[in-house]
């Protein structure tokens, strides 16, 4: 089947308009395993909002003609596109929004190649260094506000969930938008497009012109969560791991929507951090929502937590079911309470520089066949570090599922094997096969095909 594609020569608005000859000449290198081919996959997935795709293979099967080349010129730069998604444009075109996210890959992009991978300024092997990389990168995208109110409500959630769970999604974020809060999410669809589409009406009623709609993603999820149409600042981490760190130090509230495999590794990564000791008496409020038809599966990670982590862990989170207005007055009083919390220990409003996070969660996680089966899933160990490896499992399960590199291991080495105490292994082989259950893994109507087993 062919896709309606289209030609086009396009002049930033306000991004980066001046590369070096240097950046223009990596970014045009077409070598396997360059600078260019990251560039574009994330510029086809930024072309690609509001797509129906969950699957960056597809997508890039889709338009394998793709084409996209930095044009240097004496007053700056052009994005020179050959066959891009007619999707992308209006009358032949492009619409304003898509194109500021081309920008501002171009710009994470560079960024990250130039400033973090190709000096020496920032010590990417130990754990200061690395959160002062996400610092910068969120910094040089303008993400981070010295003036700022504490306002950043934190969503996650599914991106293929019921429109019924949609629908919940919007009247949260309502409510929130309501009460002046800003929204952050993985910048996707589902539970990431509904709080902000939510608050942006929320916003609105209260004449708030400058409501803020964060996405923050990576280039190996994009493609299969290409960044919804409402993102109004976009920023592209390296990692996984780099994107989780900027969640978490942007936030000043967290409220998590129903989900899959992806939705319970950003839930293991937070308790995880707040389990540390060093975090014990960091105030960060944690709500997990839904209609009242969650509460199931609220119920099941609630079980899951507490037979893995224990009772001290599930007491990190509050679980509010169908009550949108009840979820936007905790992140209210919430956010108040943390802007006091920072106001008292001298931290910035802008980026939570004492919450610890210990390497662990910092590193890069390779879900490879190896790597899967090695995890330590077993008891004996500090809750935070377990959830640190439950995390791995579901970061792989998630890889598994819907990343490039990770279907193409799956298909080429068999299914990812998890092995672990017989305690740790029953509850989350029953967690996954509820997901599976409920159509957490894919997109609904599509026949799951798992890329995992559980030893036990």
């Amino acid at each position: 089947m062919k896709y309606e594609v289209i030609d086009a020569r396009i002049t930033p608005e306000g991004h980066l308009d001046i590369l070096s000859q240097l950046e223009v000449a990596k970014l045009r290198d077409t070598s396997q395993g360059g600078l260019y081919e990251i560039f574009r996959n994330c510029s086809l997935a930024a072309m690609n909002c509001g797509g129906d795709l969950d699957d960056g293979r597809e997508l890039l099967a889709r338009y394998q003609d793709f084409d996209i080349r930095v044009v240097q010129q004496e007053r700056g730069i052009k994005l020179d596109i050959k066959s891009g998604p007619a999707s992308a444009f209006v009358d032949g075109k492009m619409i304003k929004g898509i194109s500021e996210h081309l920008f501002a890959v171009l710009r994470d992009v560079v960024y990250v190649n130039d400033e973090i991978h190709g000096t020496c300024k920032f010590d990417v092997d130990s754990s200061d260094g690395i959160t002062n990389a996400v610092f910068h990168i969120l910094r040089n995208a303008g993400v981070l506000q010295p003036n700022m109110d504490t306002n950043m409500v934190v969503c996650w959630g599914g991106h293929s969930i019921k429109r019924s769970e949609y629908e919940y999604t919007k009247e949260v974020g309502h409510e929130m938008g309501l009460r002046s809060l800003n929204i952050c999410t993985g910048c996707g669809p589902g539970s990431m497009k509904g709080p902000m589409k939510g608050a942006t009406i929320g916003h609105a009623k209260q004449r708030i012109s400058d409501g803020r709609y964060l996405g923050i993603s990576e280039p190996g999820i994009i493609a299969a969560e290409s960044p919804n149409p409402i993102v109004n600042e976009l920023v592209i981490l390296p990692d996984i791991e780099k994107r989780l760190e900027a969640f978490v130090r942007t936030a000043h509230s967290i409220v998590v929507f129903p989900g899959g495999a992806g939705t319970a590794e950003e839930i293991l990564y937070i308790i995880g951090i707040l389990l540390h000791p060093d975090n014990k008496d960091i105030y960060f409020p944690l709500v997990f929502t839904g209609a009242a038809d969650a509460e199931g599966y609220f119920n099941g990670i609630d079980s899951f937590i507490g037979q893995t982590l224990g009772p001290q862990a599930q007491k990190l989170y509050k679980i509010i079911l169908d009550d949108p207005a009840a979820v936007a007055r905790e992140m209210e009083q919430g956010c108040e309470k943390v802007r006091a919390f920072r106001r008292n220990k001298s931290d910035a409003y802008y980026y939570n520089w004492l919450l610890k996070i210990d390497e662990v969660f910092q590193r890069p996680f390779e879900p490879t066949h190896e790597n899967m089966a090695s995890l330590q899933l077993h008891k004996n160990q500090d809750s935070h570090q377990l959830a640190a490896n439950l995390r791995c499992a579901f970061s792989g399960v998630v890889a598994g599922n819907v990343k490039a590199d990770g279907i193409k291991a799956i298909e080429e080495h068999g299914l990812f094997e998890i092995r672990g105490d017989q305690s740790i292994m029953d509850p989350l082989d029953k967690l996954l096969q509820s997901f599976v259950e409920q159509q957490r893994m894919k997109l609904p109507g599509k026949a799951y095909k798992p890329c995992y087993k559980v030893m036990k």
